[in-house]
């Protein structure tokens, strides 16, 4: 009877010891967080690339989470930072991110936030006399030109908009040759719409034959857009561009509706090929064209679309690479031997940066996406239109 007994608890030992490292297995976690705007006047980015973080995590987790070093299985915890558009307080959230044993941060929304920012982390790795943040950043949405070559430290997954404007700018005048000339606005004290506007926008449209023939500027606050407007109308422009976010291109549009300018063509800022502009004013946007990386052209995208919209966001360019930067995430933990331990942290941060900076090409929701030496992506894109009350794919530029 005593041996039986002793039998009895070894065994209950046993099972007990292996449940409780069962449980453990599957308590294990790798937490990866995003930062961004997710309030104020631009909060709505911030807002839907929360929701499409949650969404590409449950369906990651959903099917088993990201595998470790050891051979376990981890699954993904995230939460959203809000540093609303301001540089002091992107600072302050990624510093504070940095503390924490998260693993990498996804974000920021606002390239005024992502210039200084990514200025606090170390330029170059393993250079001892920078003590910068050595911490990896993977971005979504900030996409004004070149941002990823301040530090070894920041990868983007924005697309070229220099690209994307340039063949824009090609195929207006492919399709519409009697078109000469160009009238630009633009939203003038946001990093992203000046930067389109000056060294992308309208370099790409002069590199195609157009005439500049005139511009007008805003703030980002701004209400009224009648003066701005009148000077468009003098000069009676074949083209329209506005380089803006869809707050002040819906008052825009609607002040040339009233002052019944009617351009030929009219294009916009990438970031206002979202939902926001077509609520805002879809009558007044109806024709507006604008280069995009993300529209639901396949069966995956609109998939990602749907499981974004169930966590009350939208999917558009910005949260789309939101979307991908969690897959490609997932992919470089269970390749780059990932601890996923206390102990482990900085080492793991370190194998995450070197994984991103070796990759060439990554799964995008339309096709592969290019990585680049220097940090920054190449990515599929498609020109859309407003029409009606959406987008509507215009052309395929590699079809």
């Amino acid at each position: 009877m005593k041996l039986k007994s002793l039998l009895a608890a070894g065994l209950l030992g046993v099972s007990t010891l292996a449940l409780a490292t069962a449980a453990a297995a599957q308590d294990k976690t790798i937490r990866i967080v995003g930062f961004g705007a997710s309030s104020g006047v631009v909060g709505i980015f911030g807002q839907n690339s929360s929701a499409a973080m949650q969404a590409a995590f449950e369906k990651i987790n959903e099917a088993g989470g990201v595998t470790l070093a050891d051979g376990s299985q981890a699954k993904i915890v995230t939460e959203y930072y809000d540093d609303r558009c301001n540089a002091e307080e992107g600072i302050s959230v990624l510093r504070r991110i940095a503390s924490t044993d998260a693993l990498v941060a996804i974000g920021p929304t606002c390239s005024n936030v992502a210039e200084p920012l990514f200025g606090i982390l170390q330029a170059k790795v393993d250079d001892g006399g920078d003590t910068g943040l050595q911490f990896p950043v993977f971005t979504d949405v900030a996409i004004k030109g070149g941002l990823a070559g301040i530090s070894e430290w920041v990868f983007r997954n924005t697309p070229s908009e220099a690209t994307m404007y340039d063949s824009l700018f090609a195929w207006i005048r492919q399709t519409h040759p009697e078109l000469k000339t160009i009238y630009g606005g633009v939203e003038e004290d946001f990093a992203h719409s000046r930067f389109t506007w000056y060294e992308v926008m309208k370099k790409a449209a002069e590199a195609n034959g157009f005439e500049v023939v005139g511009e007008a500027q805003w703030l980002l606050s701004d209400t009224n857009f009648s003066n701005q407007a009148r000077g468009m109308r003098r000069a009676e422009p074949n083209v329209v561009a506005i380089s803006a976010h869809p707050f002040t291109t819906c008052g825009m549009l609607r002040e040339m509706a009233r002052q019944k300018i009617e351009p030929e063509v009219l294009v916009g800022l990438t970031s206002s090929s979202s939902l926001e502009t077509i609520s805002g004013c879809a009558a007044e946007a109806q024709g507006l064209t604008i280069p995009t990386s993300f529209a639901p052209v396949n069966q995956e995208a609109i998939e990602a679309a749907e499981a974004v919209v169930a966590k009350g966001g939208q999917m558009d360019l910005h949260s789309a690479s939101a979307w991908e930067n969690a897959f490609i995430l997932r992919d470089v933990i269970n390749a780059a031997g990932i601890e996923g331990t206390a102990e482990s942290l900085e080492e793991d941060r370190r194998k995450i940066r070197d994984a991103l900076a070796q990759l060439t090409e990554a799964p995008g929701l339309l096709g592969q996406n290019k990585r680049m030496p220097d940090g920054e992506a190449v990515k599929p894109y498609v020109f859309v239109h407003a029409k009606d009350k959406g987008w509507e794919v215009l052309h395929e530029p590699s079809s």
